[in-house]
């Protein structure tokens, strides 16, 4: 794993930004298959054969798909860790006593520069969008001082930029057999093993949908 230096930290905690979950900018639309399955609250796995270089061997958590679009972020692409106390100074968060480390994670190609916490289900603060009864999101920097002070979430995944579709479009690529559907597993979302992660999503997976 890529240790992240000082002046990276202070650069990704300046990107953290409220984000709405709704908005994909930019993507074109796509008219969708007569048959739509949404896959919000399950987990996105590149086919073996996807020629996308941004995506290849991804696994995507999906916090938001219907009709109007879909929006996820991919937990298994680490950018590098730090002292989790360095990140909370990035934010003005009094970090004594705190102790571990974070890893920070690319979560896809648009927006870089946005952070986006994801994260199981037992925190909910401003910011908070509740995906299920397993998992959330939340974009606002509150979070962090939860952490900080140990009512935050139990587990949670620190991601900067996400994977975003127009309408109709994740729902052609489906289609296409570009992606398979897989549970969303808490273990193998948090986990750190992040060499290993497509793989057993991958075996999770069901058949072309």
């Amino acid at each position: 794993m890529v240790r992240v230096p000082q002046r990276l930290i202070s650069s990704l905690v300046a990107g953290l930004m409220c984000f709405s979950v709704f908005a994909a900018p930019g993507l074109s639309a796509s008219p969708p298959p007569k048959e739509t399955l949404f896959l919000a609250g399950q987990l996105l796995v590149a086919s073996p054969d996807i020629d996308d270089p941004r995506f290849h061997h991804a696994v995507i958590y999906m916090v938001h798909h219907n009709k109007t679009g879909a929006f996820g972020l991919i937990i298994n692409e680490a950018i590098g860790s730090g002292p989790l106390s360095e990140f909370l100074k990035g934010f003005e968060i009094g970090s004594a006593g705190v102790e571990g480390t974070i890893t920070l994670h690319y979560g896809g190609p648009v927006l870089p520069g946005a952070g986006f916490v994801l994260h199981t289900a037992d925190y909910k603060g401003p910011g908070t969008h509740v995906v299920d009864k397993d998992f959330a999101m939340t974009t606002e920097m509150s979070i962090m001082r939860a952490i900080a002070e140990g009512r935050g979430p139990r587990n949670s995944l620190f991601s900067f930029g996400y994977s975003g579709w127009g309408p109709g479009q994740l729902e052609n690529e489906v289609e296409r057999g570009d992606w398979l559907s897989a549970p969303a597993d808490e273990n193998l979302i948090f986990g750190g093993d992040q060499k290993t992660k497509w793989q057993r999503a991958f075996d999770k997976a069901g058949l072309k949908l």
